[in-house]
């Protein structure tokens, strides 16, 4: 709907105001229904990864909500069709007058998040951009495609690749002319054409920025990559955690398997299969030349589709803010040490007790006789 909307506005609030009345017509208690920001996206996700991963409150041994002891967020990354999203935290006192800042206030606690939407970055729209480089190239009906595998290939309308504000319409533009892409399964082609599309020349000598002009603090902390993210690493047959070398060579050798051998190898329909070697090489392009992780770095991704049998996604984060589930000023108890240590300690303390209490009544029977 944001993708509309930066095309359309009036046909957007057109759907919006339909989608309104039906809701109202409904037997329950609608309120209202709007298009979130994409700085909002980012927030909710940030949110909800926190919230599944229990670092805003945990229960204790006496089944109350507390503050984890020695808490510590994580930073949250959603790829999505249409845009992207990256949101971590930073010092409280860090960016106050910048763009891109929020802070808010957890469970008693205060946040100072950064958080951007790119949008026309995500993974759907990202691949008409490269489509959209290659016919302006090769300016030809038949398209040699490098993220495509070898003995693969597939017609495609030109409206399939510019009707949308992400991609500029050439000057002879006719929707219904044909393009023949034909994959070459050339991952070094791939990854250059990927490369492509990042504006990195707008942050030229700037040293916080990703791309197109950007502004991003430095990276910091754990990092939980989701949506998109999880969705390419699983389709290379990579777990949640793994090196970027790891990642980059997996990539190389996915891009050059020919379509035959996927199809044997891999259970997943010809529409994803297709393009997992373009999605691995834009993750890469996107964390690394993008948001810059270093090999260091990338070691504290963890790419996940659930936490604790929930799955990632901003609405759980809207749904938390919306419904007060997250006081303003709710008063936590905050223990002084960890509930392990605490443990401990009262086991240590029952069984001196406990000891304590056979000595007297050895005492007692002894005193007796």
């Amino acid at each position: 709907m944001r993708l509309l909307r930066s095309q359309d506005e009036v046909a957007s609030e057109e759907i919006l105001r339909d989608l309104k009345r039906y809701l109202q017509s409904l037997p329950f208690n609608f309120h209202n229904a709007s298009i979130i920001s994409g700085a909002e996206e980012g927030l909710y996700g940030w949110i909800t990864a926190n919230y599944l991963m229990g670092n805003f409150l945990k229960s204790n041994l006496w089944n109350t909500w507390v503050r984890p002891h020695g808490a510590k967020t994580i930073g949250s990354m959603d790829l999505g069709g249409a845009s992207t999203q990256i949101a971590f935290t930073v010092p409280l006192d860090e960016g106050v007058s910048q763009e891109g800042y929020t802070r808010v206030r957890l469970y008693g606690y205060d946040y100072n998040i950064y958080t951007h939407s790119f949008l026309c970055y995500g993974k759907n729209e990202a691949e008409k951009r490269v489509l959209a480089t290659l016919v302006k190239e090769q300016n030809n009906s038949t398209l040699m495609h490098p993220c495509f595998p070898v003995d693969y290939s597939m017609n495609m309308s030109a409206s399939d690749i510019f009707d949308t504000p992400c991609t500029e319409q050439p000057r002879d533009y006719d929707p219904a002319k044909q393009f023949l892409l034909v994959g070459t399964g050339d991952p070094a082609a791939c990854r250059a054409v990927v490369l492509s599309i990042f504006n990195l020349a707008s942050c030229q000598g700037q040293a916080n920025c990703s791309f197109d002009g950007v502004y991003q603090p430095p990276l910091s902390g754990d990092f939980l990559a989701y949506a998109g993210f999880y969705y390419t690493a699983a389709a290379l047959k990579l777990g949640s955690s793994f090196t970027l070398d790891n990642f980059n060579s997996t990539a190389w050798e996915f891009c050059q398997k020919n379509w035959t051998t996927l199809t044997a190898n891999y259970k997943i329909r010809e529409k994803f299969l297709k393009s997992y070697c373009y999605s691995a090489h834009y993750v890469y392009s996107l964390l690394v030349d993008g948001y810059k992780f270093t090999d260091e770095q990338w070691k504290n991704i963890q790419f996940k589709k659930q936490v604790k049998d929930s799955t990632i996604a901003w609405s759980l984060g809207y749904m938390l803010t919306l419904s007060n589930m997250i006081p303003a000023e709710a008063k936590l108890l905050q223990l002084p040490m960890s509930n392990s240590v605490f443990a401990g300690l009262l086991f240590m303390f029952s069984a001196l007790a406990i000891l304590s209490l056979m000595f007297l009544i050895i005492s007692l029977v002894r005193a007796c006789y």
